[in-house]
């Protein structure tokens, strides 16, 4: 069933002091949400934005969490639950992105586990908090998670950022099947795949053949209707979808010869990130 609207709904957003998740947390404010919970590792930015968003009308509530802690997870879900009660639309969208090396060249071993940690586990664990009270009520709950084109196809130079975003993407998925197959239709799942956004997560990345750097209002807006819409999986840009689609009928050889010649395979040489 499709929703119109997110007015009267409460609304968690994880990484949603900047970039994606604080578009995604104005888009609710703007629908009129009973309560737009932000969640973030970074304080000052989280006081900012949620001042910014109260003062345009919004019913909001801050936390600071790093949600690469599942104990972090844990306690920051029974305080939301204690402040506001469950959650029917939740936006698992924080994420980091190390990259630029050869994998063996790895030096600090740590980003390997923060990087699982926060783009693969805690969607996983956070909507364990919420889900079976979306599942058990009535109304109509969304679950939105931000995974990547990296999940959809190999990508030098960010091995283990891909890895992160083929397991989330793998999940996400397989938690939608499972909600239909248990006839609990008033829940839906999304996942959202795009290519490198216009945040400054990707500084340097280059650009693929017929493939700009994407416009992040254009992401938001697009995952927002889709997400209450229902819709299972949204893959952006449209050279993306293509690629996911020769890479699955290509042989192993040919699909290498083509994403090295589109740029997929030389895209993150340059890659710097945000400073």
């Amino acid at each position: 069933m499709k929703l119109e609207t997110v007015a009267g709904k409460r609304v968690l957003v994880t990484g949603a002091a900047m970039g994606l998740g604080k578009l995604f947390a104005e888009h609710a404010v703007r629908e009129g949400a009973d309560a737009v919970v932000l969640w973030d590792v970074n304080e000052l930015a989280l006081r900012e934005t949620a001042a910014q968003l109260a003062a345009e009308g919004g019913k909001v509530h801050q936390y600071v969490v790093d949600v690469s802690s599942q104990e972090a997870i844990r306690e920051a879900a029974a305080a939301v639950r204690a402040e506001i009660g469950g959650i029917d639309i939740l936006v698992n969208n924080a994420g980091i992105v190390r990259g630029n090396t050869y994998f063996w060249e790895t030096e600090n071993r740590a980003d390997i586990d923060k990087t699982m940690a926060i783009n693969s586990l805690a969607p996983m664990y956070l909507t364990l908090e919420f889900l079976p009270g979306m599942v058990a009520g009535a109304g109509q709950a969304r679950v939105l998670n931000i995974a990547s084109s990296a999940g959809l196809v190999a990508n030098p130079r960010m091995a283990v950022y891909a890895a992160s975003k083929w397991a989330a993407l793998g999940w996400s998925d397989s938690v939608r099947l499972e909600l239909e197959q248990a006839g609990h239709d008033h829940v839906k799942v999304t996942t959202l795949c795009p290519t490198y956004i216009n945040t400054g997560m990707f500084d340097g990345a280059k650009g693929i053949l017929f493939t700009p750097m994407l416009e992040q209002h254009d992401v938001v807006d697009t995952a927002w209707r889709e997400m209450k819409n229902g819709g299972a999986l949204v893959v952006l840009p449209w050279t993306s979808r293509m690629n996911r689609a020769l890479t699955g009928l290509l042989p192993i050889k040919v699909r290498d010869f083509y994403l090295n010649a589109v740029g997929v395979y030389h895209s993150m040489d340059q890659f710097t990130g945000r400073k």
